[in-house]
């Protein structure tokens, strides 16, 4: 009795302390917590303003390339019209060419024709031989000084005056084309010039929007990372109760129309209780997918060999692999891994959790303008035509692949289906 007399300060003091202990220990967590979670906020808004930087240079880039791309088409046009008036010049100069050779030979033509007459007249006594040249002054001359021939001597005159006139103005003309063909072909080397470096520019501003974009990329994934950290350690993360729910939750963190997803869900998957009935091996996927298959299914725990995906179809020829609700393609997923974690605080999320695969499905359509208003115009896959669609008709038309079916038939089956939500 009188050891545990003794005994019993130092157990109250023990327990004292244990239970300050517990009491820190307790205490120390939600403080722990609470500095990781300030922590990442911070580097979430780091990550923040640098995605802001980013994109204000990728916009700058963009706006580069644009005004490339409209120096670029305006020189080739000038190009194409200096081109064309070199081309219409080297044709006229053909032209003045001809007309030349066709004056010397009328210049040769007359020549003879005198030449004629004066032996004509030698033959008939009227013209001594000695007063027979041939030289066009001495020609002149000659007729001058016999009356008896100073009509034909006036005629031909005008004649040779006439046709030496012409060919000194076409070859004057000639000449002055000779000079604009010069100009042109200076002008047409020097825009050749300008449209190379263009070319060059237009190269290293694409290849620098692409490298802005691989950039972006990654800081948009490690943001969406970050928040669905965030999400999972201050408990945010959101699991449905039933379709319905999925549905309202996905609608309101992307703005597509409940309805809308209604539909789509019902045609990929009946409303996710159809979600392939085939093994990664019956599916025939890609080697390319089945690497990110089985990356998708390592991350989660599961058994790659047993995890069910879509069969191959069998109206067209295709491969299967989609997964869960959404039917997304292993690589789509993977695309829009990091969107879905943000979004529903699953980090890694799940194709085949009810909330992730509509989330998934929700955020590719809203990415495709699906939770616009209105319409665009699109080519029809089945004419070629300029058509206008409802902004919806066109992200579904894009979920399942642009052809003439997904336009005429998939998209209006998923217009048709909408409706029926409020019936859900």
């Amino acid at each position: 009795m009188q050891n545990q007399k003794q005994n019993t300060p130092s157990l109250l003091i023990s327990g004292a302390i244990f239970a300050l202990f517990l009491c820190w220990v307790t205490s120390a967590t939600p403080v722990f917590a609470q500095t990781d979670a300030g922590d990442i906020e911070s580097d979430i808004s780091k990550i923040e303003k640098k995605l802001k930087q980013e994109t204000q240079e990728l916009n700058a880039l963009k706006q580069d390339l644009t005004q490339i791309n409209s120096s670029l088409t305006s020189t080739q046009a000038l190009i194409l019209r200096v081109q064309n008036l070199l081309n219409q010049t080297e044709q006229t100069i053909g032209q003045k060419e001809k007309e030349i050779a066709n004056l010397e030979q009328q210049l040769v033509l007359e020549r003879h024709v005198l030449a004629g007459l004066i032996q004509e007249m030698y033959f008939t006594g009227d013209v001594p031989l000695a007063g027979i040249v041939l030289s066009e002054n001495d020609l002149l001359g000659f007729f001058q000084g016999n009356d008896n021939l100073f009509s034909t001597q006036e005629k031909m005159q005008e004649v040779i005056r006439d046709i030496g006139e012409m060919r000194a103005k076409v070859t004057d003309e000639k000449r002055s084309l000779e000079e604009t063909k010069a100009d042109h072909a200076q002008l047409l080397a020097i825009k050749n010039k300008q449209k190379q470096a263009l070319v060059s520019e237009k190269v290293e501003t694409q290849d620098d929007l692409e490298e802005q974009q691989a950039t972006i990329a990654e800081l948009q994934s490690k943001l969406n990372e970050l928040k669905g950290d965030l999400n999972k350690l201050l408990g945010k993360s959101y699991d449905a109760k039933n379709i319905k729910d999925a549905i309202k939750f996905a609608a309101s963190k992307t703005g597509v129309r409940e309805g809308f997803l209604f539909g789509m869900l019902s045609v990929e998957s009946r409303l996710g209780a159809s979600v392939g009935g085939c093994d990664y091996k019956q599916s025939r996927m890609s080697a390319y997918r089945l690497g990110i298959f089985k990356e998708i299914a390592s991350e989660l725990k599961y058994d790659y060999k047993k995890l069910k995906v879509s069969c191959p179809p069998r109206s067209y020829k295709g491969t299967g692999g989609a997964m869960g609700a959404a039917q997304f393609m292993a690589d789509t997923w993977k695309g829009y891994k990091s969107v879905i974690a943000s979004r529903t605080g699953h980090n890694p999320p799940d194709p085949w959790n009810l909330t992730d695969g509509v989330m998934a499905m929700a955020s590719k359509l809203s990415n495709d303008g699906g939770a616009k208003d209105g319409k665009t115009t699109i080519t029809s896959p089945c004419n070629g035509k300029k058509v206008s669609v409802k902004w919806e008709t066109y992200a579904s038309m894009r979920y399942l692949g642009w052809s003439c079916y997904a336009l005429n038939n998939y998209a209006k089956t998923i217009q048709s289906l909408s409706g029926n939500y409020k019936n859900l």
